[in-house]
């Protein structure tokens, strides 16, 4: 029994030296390692027939509840999934509009849709902006992409805007590729604009963008009004149809933008630009009146040699310095009667000289 224990030992210890020398073992521990899984797994086995019987015969109250939590969980990860997609739309929308104004000379402010007239034979749409934000009739409207139309209604705190896809509304635009001028007239259709009396010959192609042309004083000139989609040419008819799609999304935007244009004459403009500008050298004290006080400095050359006591007594420039108390002045206005007395002047001169200086 001794001898079995020491020769067991010894055999341990020599296998423990091996190992750690070694890597002669690895294997047969890669193998090993199998077999006590399969050892450790059946030791486990009944802690998990335990949990696996608990969640069999667990309340069904409490089941129902986590589900319903669940859910509800779902449901607001789902909306505010939602609002984050309708904000990223409306930071696009946004920014289009910024970039946009960026590109137009006039003042514009920022409106947003809030109805639509529910006639499918009139195309029109409120606006959150009225009268008491400076909105006025026939003021010009549009979006990130051109034109949409004017205001034609107002109310205190909205406006109402006819687009120029109304059967009743129409546009000078002219063609942005060589200058050619037409009319484009609303067709009820918010997807097509047709433009009126355009001769069979004139020089216009599909594809061609039209442009605000400014000729009614109601529209500025130079925005993007439509695309020129069908031209069709008919040889026993003096016009040719033109067909053209607008490039504002009339039924789409929902931001928009009113365009505070400059309603002056160029007299008028020229006029005001004056104005300012004198109002401006005033203030920082380039005012023309300097030219009337450059004379000055010419006052005192009287003072010099009296070769020409006529021309001295006569001048009047001594009498402005001494109205603004100059003194060095006074010395030349004592000497000016004297030269003055030999010439042949009436005595009255000197008198009012001297009660000039008293």
């Amino acid at each position: 029994m001794g001898v079995r224990l020491l020769v067991l030992v010894v055999l341990s210890v020599a296998l423990m030296v091996v190992d750690a020398r070694f890597a002669l073992l690895k294997p047969v521990r890669s193998q090993m390692s199998l077999v006590l899984m399969q050892t450790y797994w059946i030791t486990d086995l009944p802690q998990r027939l335990y949990q696996g019987v608990a969640s069999q015969f667990g309340s069904r109250t409490e089941l129902v509840a986590e589900n319903e939590k669940l859910k509800t969980e779902n449901l607001l990860l789902q909306g505010r999934m939602q609002k984050l997609a309708a904000l990223t739309e409306q930071n696009v929308r946004l920014r289009e509009l910024l970039n946009s104004s960026a590109l137009v000379n006039e003042k514009v402010e920022v409106a947003e849709l809030i109805g639509m007239d529910p006639n499918p034979f009139t195309h029109r749409i409120i606006i959150n902006k009225g009268e008491r934000d400076g909105v006025v009739l026939g003021q010009p409207v549009l979006d990130a992409r051109g034109l949409m139309g004017q205001v034609v209604e107002l109310m205190p705190y909205t406006s109402r805007v006819l687009l120029l896809t109304d059967t009743t509304h129409s546009i000078p635009v002219q063609v942005n590729r060589n200058g050619l001028r037409a009319i484009a007239s609303g067709t009820g259709n918010p997807e097509r604009l047709e433009l009126r009396h355009v001769a069979d010959t004139a020089d216009i192609k599909e594809g061609d963008l039209l442009v605000s042309s400014g000729l009614g004083q109601r529209f500025p000139a130079g925005y993007p009004v439509a695309t020129v989609k069908e031209v069709i040419h008919d040889s026993g008819q003096p016009f040719a149809i033109v067909r053209a799609v607008p490039t504002a999304a009339l039924n789409r935007s929902r931001y928009l933008l009113l365009v505070f244009s400059d309603n002056r004459t160029p007299e008028e403009r020229a006029n005001d630009a004056a104005q300012a500008q004198e109002a401006e050298d005033q203030k920082n004290g380039t005012t023309p009146i300097v030219p009337a006080t450059v004379p000055k400095p010419a006052s005192a050359t009287p003072a010099a040699p009296a070769a020409a006591p006529a021309a001295t007594a006569p001048v009047a420039t001594p009498a402005k310095p001494a109205a603004h108390g100059t003194h060095p002045v006074k010395p030349a206005s004592t000497k000016v009667p004297a030269t003055a007395a030999p010439a042949a002047k009436p005595p009255a001169a000197p008198a009012t000289t001297r009660q000039r200086e008293e």
